[in-house]
């Protein structure tokens, strides 16, 4: 007897064990989150894909193709010798080439408005109605990210509630006395218990914090308050308080940081994912804009070369009826030369309604003020075209387009998030296991709440459990259904990836064919300007000597009008192949630093 006295002495009571217990579970349970605190708080996606995507997204925008070029740049002067060399000889010599921009109509200058293409790119990033759609996508996907990382918001409560009973006397149960006193009179008598009449004042409050944590856990520490008086009767007065811990951990399922923060991961790849759509939308109109602007450069040039045709053959028709007059020309030659003129105003007109139109575009694009659609505002190009001849890599370039075009990465964001989803979706396969934990600190006063606090605090009471919880369901076809469908969609992905690859791949070598030709075009026509010009001066000449007719002169004219047509088509066409071969890698002509985020302005 005296050695168990000591022991428990040395030992403490049972209950001080169970409850050093219980205290010693919840610090082990404790252990593995403060060791796990550097990954707890990481939701970032992948780094590296991370990194890709900032670097992309840089403010800067642009295919440096004098840089790239392997040889250096050659103007049309000097790419036309011997571009004549290997076609067929011609035995006129060709004069200096004329300047390459078509001369513009003079209009007055408060109805008109010249345009540079760095200005044209600033007006539509701060105007464009498409992008000012477009730059609400990225702040709707923050909301998203937003939403997901709230899952983990802590949530405080608070309750109280007063009530007041009055019960009148109750029948209890029939009971059996067993005293603890062997001796008392009390000992095997039955008897039936009655509650007497009552009044009683009850006040419950209970106040506390729930905590979700990362790893699927969830902590509830509460401190509730409890107070009765009892007035008639037998009267009492007990104030209770607690304070109270626990912590539900799953195991299996839902168990782990990487599961539970999937959702803000996810949702941070496809905010990423918009950010790059958003900046791809830009480049989008940013090339339809600098298209649009070549557009009506060619229009402009067309209406020159129609102005032109027309006042040559009016002045032939002067010319005409004045030796019709003076008796050199046969009378029939005016009207020859007055069916010249009517056909030229007709391609006049036409030439100033496609005018119309394209600037119509242009302003569309823009959606500058002053530049209504209906203004009669003329918008002229004031950038000259580039006419350089550019020797560049075919797989260099091929590559760079792998590396930039901005479709591939936000559709490697997508794989990225389809993975996360497939990791999260595979946990949810697994069964439920759930470990509970529950301690609590009691106190109890016959006098005030602040007496049974202060019991509380003394630990002398205690109240611990631990628990499992398991849930396996019988078929599992429901998650297993979600998880397949998951791999399903990647596979469908990664097939979509390697099929944009091949035509990533197809788009540069159909551009670096088609700005080829383009430029081929340029010296064809260049020089078939050159010597139709010199044929009509011929031809002219002739008529003034009576050895051709009007019709023979009109026809050399209309040669020398189409040859001036198709070299402006094919300058137009060759800047629209270099926007084509810019967009086709990823990017835009550097024509000016651009930023293309939601303020972004052309400098």
């Amino acid at each position: 007897m005296k050695r168990l006295a000591s022991s428990q002495r040395k030992s403490g009571t049972p209950a001080k064990q169970w409850q050093a217990c219980g205290r010693r579970i919840g610090t082990i349970l404790l252990i593995p989150l403060l060791v796990s605190c550097g990954h707890y708080l990481d939701t970032s996606p992948d780094r590296k894909l991370v990194k890709r995507v900032e670097e992309r997204l840089k403010p800067d925008e642009g295919l440096p193709l004098p840089a790239i070029s392997q040889l250096p740049p050659q103007t049309v002067e000097q790419a036309l010798p011997k571009f004549k060399e290997g076609r067929p000889k011609s035995a006129t010599t060709l004069p200096p080439p004329s300047a390459t921009k078509p001369e513009l109509p003079k209009a007055a200058p408060e109805a008109s408005k010249q345009l540079s293409i760095a200005a044209v790119r600033s007006m539509a990033l701060e105007n464009n109605l498409d992008l000012k759609i477009a730059q609400a996508d990225p702040k709707i996907a923050a909301t998203a990210v937003s939403e997901e990382e709230a899952k983990f918001d802590d949530l405080i409560f608070a309750k109280a509630k007063y009530g007041k009973k009055n019960t009148p006397a109750q029948n209890l149960d029939v009971v059996s006395f067993t005293p603890v006193d062997p001796n008392s009179t009390l000992k095997n008598e039955v008897d039936k218990l009655t509650a007497v009449p009552q009044e009683t004042e009850i006040l419950d409050m209970e106040a506390g914090i729930v905590i979700p944590l990362r790893t699927g856990a969830k902590v509830t520490v509460s401190s509730p308050f409890d107070g009765k008086r009892q007035f008639r009767g037998v009267a009492s007065d007990q104030y209770q308080n607690a304070l109270r811990f626990s912590i539900s951990q799953p195991l299996l399922r839902d168990a782990g940081i990487s599961n539970n923060v999937a959702g803000i991961r996810i949702a941070r790849y496809e905010q990423q994912a918009v950010d790059v759509k958003t900046r791809l939308q830009a480049i989008r109109v940013l090339a339809m804009v600098e298209r649009a602007y070549w557009s009506l450069y060619v229009a402009w040039g067309e209406l020159d070369m129609r102005r032109q045709q027309y006042e040559n053959a009016a002045n032939n028709l002067s010319m005409v009826k004045k030796r019709v007059a003076e008796g050199l020309t046969a009378n029939v030659e005016i009207n020859r030369a007055e069916i010249g003129v009517a056909e030229r105003l007709e391609s006049l007109i036409i030439a100033e309604t496609s005018l119309k139109t394209r600037q119509r575009q242009l302003k569309l694009l823009l959606n500058a003020p002053g530049l209504d659609l209906d203004s009669q505002t003329l918008l002229i190009p004031d950038t000259s075209p580039t006419l350089l001849e550019f020797n560049l890599d075919r797989e260099q370039l091929a590559q760079r387009a792998l590396d930039g075009r901005l479709e591939l990465l936000e559709l490697e964001l997508k794989l990225a998030a389809d993975l996360t989803k497939i990791d999260y979706l595979s946990n949810q396969t697994l069964p439920m296991f759930m470990l509970d934990y529950n301690y609590a600190a009691l106190g109890r006063d016959t006098s005030s709440y602040g007496g049974a606090f202060d019991q509380t605090l003394s630990g002398n009471y205690s109240d611990w459990s631990v628990g499992v919880r398991m849930e396996i369901p019988l078929s599992n076809e429901l998650r297993r259904a979600r998880l397949d469908r998951a791999v399903q969609e990647r596979m469908q992905r990664l097939t979509t990836q390697q099929l944009r690859e091949l035509s990533v791949r197809r788009e540069i070598y159909d551009a670096l064919d088609q700005m080829s030709q383009n430029w081929q075009r340029i010296l064809a026509t260049r020089q078939n300007v050159v010597l139709a010009g010199l044929n009509y001066d011929a031809e002219l000449k002739q008529f003034k000597e009576g050895l051709r007719t009007m019709t023979e002169v009109l026809e050399t004219l209309t040669r020398l009008g189409e040859a001036q047509l198709r070299e402006v088509r094919a300058i137009g066409d060759y800047q629209v192949s270099m926007i084509d071969l810019a967009f086709a890698t990823g990017t835009l002509l550097g024509h000016s630093r651009v930023d293309l985020g939601l303020n972004a302005n052309a400098q």
